[in-house]
């Protein structure tokens, strides 16, 4: 191979797949729960040995955590796809807000994952969407999948049911690679979820705090209730890095700048009258918007909710690196007939960021009720 083409070789991401690795690739689901190579669907069904015999976790019992992962490395998680219902009764509406992801790496003791299923995939509110970006994808109906790179020199992922009822037919597979040996400079990989169900006014609303060491801000998932009227997205997204203060380093200019729209996400219909546009894209998103709780009808409510949305943003073409510490933090300020105001809204969010170990403790999760969409 010429210098030019040597050169030319690579370029594209892509280029590696044809190259040889000495990486092993390995899976973990119901079907092989340890990994084992050549010990993947060994179980029967009454189709004979061998054939669908463990597709899923039968039943999830409430109050239990399942261990879902338990492997030495050295390795890297390429790929976590994910199903389950969003209900289990009349009286058991909030599965995806209510089953908890706690992901360990390395023998910690406090988790780097700790974040309800149906957040941790961009779906929010208890209620699933379809979500199309780069490393979050939810396809119909409710497959979630991740491909945020994870390495781990032991890996652990515990799924913990706070559902006020046993949940059924958990499936999952989590695609790996097995490696001879990890980059000292590899990062671990962590996400938060947070809420705050009323914001005071003109306080920041905190997506994420409490972070020291170096790392990389990957991107924000935000479930946002309305609790006023008018529009509600003037906020600003403030980032403040490596002893900032008062004021932060890096800063949107509003809130749906932020998430790579503009102007209200305005569309029009033929009477003129205005409607917020979704989208959903490799790195921002807007792919939920619902005033109405599907599923959930009764003798004494109708479905109709505040408004609920959800929002993503990744850092992935522009990663926001910090060296000591970060922490992020969003407005909310609305606009209406007079001009800008103080809003205080139903915020729900989750961060994602890689950072070199040990991490700090994160706050108390909220309990059930305080995770309940309204």
């Amino acid at each position: 191979m010429d210098q030019m083409s040597a050169m030319s070789y690579g370029f594209n991401s892509f280029d590696s797949l044809s190259m040889t690795s000495t990486g092993r690739s390995r899976c973990v689901n119901a079907e092989n729960p340890t990994g084992g190579k050549g010990q993947a669907a060994m179980t029967a069904s009454h189709l004979g040995p061998s054939r669908k015999g463990t597709p899923c976790l039968n039943t999830v019992q409430s109050g239990e955590s399942v261990t879902l992962m338990d492997v030495d490395g050295p390795g890297i998680i390429r790929h976590i796809w994910m199903t389950v219902t969003d209900k289990t009764s009349p009286t058991g509406p909030n599965v995806l807000r209510n089953l908890i992801l706690e992901f360990y790496w390395d023998g910690e003791q406090t988790p780097s994952v700790e974040c309800p299923i149906g957040d941790f995939f961009c779906c929010g509110h208890a209620q699933a969407c379809q979500v199309n970006s780069l490393p979050v994808m939810v396809n119909p109906n409710r497959g979630f999948n991740c491909f945020f790179a994870m390495p781990f020199e032991h890996a652990k992922i515990v799924l913990r049911n706070d559902h006020n009822e046993d949940v059924p037919a958990f499936f999952y597979q989590i695609d790996y690679t097995e490696l001879d040996s990890l980059p000292a400079e590899a990062m671990r990989f962590h996400a938060q979820w947070r809420r705050q169900k009323v914001t005071s006014l003109a306080q920041d609303y905190v997506i994420l705090d409490g972070v020291r060491g170096r790392g990389t801000y990957l991107g924000t998932y935000l479930a946002l209730t309305a609790l006023e009227s008018r529009w509600w997205g003037e906020g600003e997204v403030k980032i403040y890095m490596d002893g900032d203060d008062e004021y932060p380093t890096w800063c949107s200019t509003g809130t749906e700048d932020y998430f790579g729209g503009a102007w209200s996400f305005a569309g029009f219909n033929e009477q003129g009258s205005m409607h917020e546009q979704t989208y959903s894209g490799p790195f921002m998103g807007f792919p939920f918007r619902s005033q109405r709780l599907l599923g959930r009808e009764s003798d004494y409510w109708d479905q109709s909710a505040p408004v609920m949305r959800g929002l993503y943003r990744w850092h992935m073409a522009d990663p926001i690196y910090f060296q000591k510490d970060i922490r992020v933090e969003i407005q909310q300020i609305g606009t209406d007939e007079m001009g800008l105001f103080e809003r205080s809204d139903d915020l729900a969010s989750v961060a994602y960021w890689y950072q070199l170990e040990p991490h700090q403790s994160f706050p108390p999760l909220a309990d059930r009720y305080g995770r309940q969409p309204r």
